[in-house]
């Protein structure tokens, strides 16, 4: 495999496409036009990627910093040193971005319980799985429902509506909504405003829940792919729980996916039985696969 440089937003459909080439293999695949939008791209050296000596792509990989995560695509005929090769260069981007906007103390990649050869290639590298760090303990499911589920009546509380976001007008109380339900600046508006124009966003999937006084309360946004349909991000604020109305929301985007032709809608979350996998769970999702949240940490200089 040989290095270059990425080039923009061009090189991102044959990343995306990469992945989906391989959807067994990548916990991130339909989901990627949302991570493709990150402010982790506002640096092109946090992106990496290797071609074949015809310029194919290979392999790539992404240092993102909101997530505090590497993700990484390969294809089969990369070879047996491809996650190597990768988590190489991830290791001399983490040391250099360290004190800058980018960096990070930690870094997680994720692979699937199954994937034994890559939790090798991880452990070799001087990662540790986070499955069983005691009170830190952190590992995560891959959750898949399919359209031949049915979908349960989900009523609004009274007052509320479900609609799409309002376009670029309403990415500034968007982003004030996402970052109270997670309690983290980390989304930005930038950020937000990139996914409207991405080719893969679809407005009809990017739905908002509105309480009766006009304040968002509830975001669930789709995307939709040849290998179906994700949920990514989804969030109820605080003031608006236990109200019914994460699942109405959830339930709602779930119909539209399926109208949209999705056979099969994923979702991602951490494996304890905490609300959100309880709601996935009570709308129908089942773990498809486990995954496994693999840390390293990286000391200042």
């Amino acid at each position: 495999m040989n290095q270059r440089a990425y080039q923009g937003e061009t090189d991102q459909a044959a990343m995306a496409a990469l992945a989906a080439a391989h959807p067994e293999d990548h916990l991130h695949v339909v989901d990627l036009p949302y991570r493709f939008c990150s402010w982790a791209f506002d640096d092109p050296a946090n992106v990496g990627l290797w071609v074949d000596g015809a310029g194919q792509l290979l392999a790539w990989a992404v240092m993102q910093t909101p997530f505090w995560s590497i993700d990484f695509a390969y294809s089969p005929v990369a070879g047996t040193r491809a996650l190597t090769t990768i988590l190489d260069w991830a290791d001399e981007r983490a040391r250099a971005a360290l004190g800058t906007a980018f960096g990070r103390l930690a870094w997680f990649p994720n692979v699937f319980k199954s994937q034994v050869g890559r939790q090798h290639d991880l452990e070799r590298a001087g990662f540790t799985s986070q499955a069983d760090a005691g009170e830190n303990a952190w590992s995560k499911v891959l959750m898949l429902r399919p359209a031949t589920t049915p979908l349960d009546e989900a009523p609004l509380p009274p007052g509320f509506a479900i609609r799409p976001l309002a376009g670029a007008a309403e990415v500034a109380a968007y982003t004030d909504l996402h970052q109270a339900v997670f309690e983290s600046k980390n989304m930005t508006a930038p950020w937000r405003t990139r996914t409207l124009r991405h080719p893969g966003y679809r407005r009809d999937l990017d739905l908002v829940a509105v309480a009766p006084d006009g304040r968002l309360a509830a975001f669930c946004i789709g995307w939709l792919g040849q290998a179906g349909g994700q949920i990514e991000p989804m969030g109820v604020h605080a003031n608006f729980r236990k109200l019914g109305l994460g699942r109405a929301i959830l339930t709602e985007n779930l119909r539209r996916l399926q109208a949209a032709g999705a056979e099969r809608t994923y979702v991602e979350t951490d494996s304890y039985r905490n609300a959100a996998f309880e709601l996935y769970e009570a709308a129908g999702f089942r773990v498809a696969q486990e995954v496994l949240v693999y840390r390293k940490d990286y000391a200042p200089m």
